[in-house]
């Protein structure tokens, strides 16, 4: 792995990692869904005009149709959505954190569902990614963190794995701008109608701020668009499986942020639970790297 595949992976795990941030940000000054679907609605247009500009369509396969539309659902419209409504009530670094156990989350899947061996230094990882999670619940149950905003933190990354696991089909024909932009049209039309009813009747008052704006902006451009655009650019040079292992700088990133930008405390047991989880999830993804890991296109 040459330095300017390291530079992008760390510039990946970055603006992955800081979304939370922007979106505790989003959520205390706007309603979470409908914030959610704008954001969707602005960013995949956006793709798929970028798509369009390369060459690409969106004739996509009926494979692709299915992933594409079971990863919109899932990833977009259930996983982020479920992280929004929770980041009303939860920290941003403790979001963050539930969120980056994904990489654990397949690892258990494939092995359970798809019956894809594990490793004994996988399984350890898997082991290490519950011990780290305890370490980290433990400390905080009783601490004022609220077990809605957990459990809605959780349902979300099952969401995700179960996209991430979806998407193996999604890009087999090529066309992974327009794939990209599509899953996020998806995810804003099935948003809208959540919105609509949970949210316009109450008429939530819109806290406008130079910082609201920003982070709205932020989030639409630098996690949404930018994040993908270095995600495929990695995988192009080193391969999704390696690319992958990037996944253990999050919970770090995650909490770094948080905590220069919100004023989060990050308390010892937190640190040492997110090393364990982070080694963890390193574990997971070094026992799947081949001698010679192929070129496959994948999505954060």
């Amino acid at each position: 792995m040459d330095m300017r595949a390291i530079l992008m992976g760390l510039a990946f795990a970055a603006m992955w990692s800081s979304a939370f941030t922007s979106a505790r940000i989003i959520v205390a000054a706007a309603p979470p869904l409908g914030s959610l679907a704008l954001r969707f609605l602005i960013s995949g247009l956006i793709a798929v005009a970028l798509a369009r500009a390369m060459g690409q369509t969106w004739r996509l396969t009926r494979g692709q149709w299915r992933a594409t539309i079971l990863f919109g659902i899932c990833q977009n419209a259930l996983y982020l959505g479920f992280n929004f409504v929770a980041m009303q009530w939860v920290e941003a670094s403790l979001a963050a954190i539930i969120a980056s156990t994904m990489p654990l989350v397949v690892a258990l899947a494939g092995w359970l569902v798809l019956r894809e061996p594990l490793k004994p230094v996988a399984m350890a990882g898997l082991l290490a990614g519950v011990v780290g999670v305890a370490i980290i619940m433990g400390t905080r149950f009783g601490g004022g963190m609220d077990p809605l905003g957990v459990l809605f933190c959780t349902i979300g990354v099952i969401a995700l794995a179960v996209a991430t696991l979806s998407l193996r089909g999604a890009t087999s024909g090529g066309n992974f701008m327009m794939v990209v932009g599509l899953q996020m049209l998806i995810g804003s039309a099935a948003l809208w109608p959540f919105a609509l009813a949970l949210e316009v009747p109450h008429q939530p008052e819109i806290l406008w701020s130079v910082e609201l704006v920003l982070a709205f902006l932020y989030t639409t451009l630098v996690p949404g668009l930018a994040a993908t655009l270095v995600w495929v650019m990695l995988i192009d040079r080193i391969g999704a499986v390696r690319a992958a292992t990037f996944h253990f700088l999050n919970p770090f990133f995650g909490v770094a942020i948080a905590a220069l930008l919100l004023g989060e405390k990050l308390h010892a047991w937190d640190a040492l639970g997110v090393a364990v989880i982070a080694a963890g999830i390193l574990a997971v993804q070094l026992a799947k790297v081949p001698a010679t890991a192929p070129k496959t296109v994948g999505n954060p």
